[in-house]
């Protein structure tokens, strides 16, 4: 004869969201701060990628890579910081 299985209880039945409000909590900030790490990337790509494509038209070499990659860099760190400080 098989055995029986207790009957689950409430608490069982619960998502862990609904047991500890910290997992959805979790989740959100993953997802604003991977979104920060995107948003950079994104920036700083896009950057040096218009960088090389008007070193490619006025033809000076790497000037303009260097110079708008900086920027970028700079702007993602303003714009990323500005977003840590003001979200919670």
């Amino acid at each position: 004869m098989p055995e029986k299985l207790p009957k689950p209880n409430k608490e069982d039945q619960q998502l862990p969201d609904e047991r500890n409000g910290d997992a959805g909590r979790n989740a959100q900030g993953y997802l604003k701060y991977s979104g920060m790490a995107v948003q950079m990337g994104l920036i700083i790509l896009a950057g040096a990628f218009l960088g090389v494509k008007l070193d490619e038209h006025f033809q000076t070499g790497k000037v303009f890579t260097a110079i708008l990659s900086l920027l970028a860099v700079f702007a993602a760190l303003y714009l990323t910081l500005k977003d840590f400080m003001t979200k919670k």
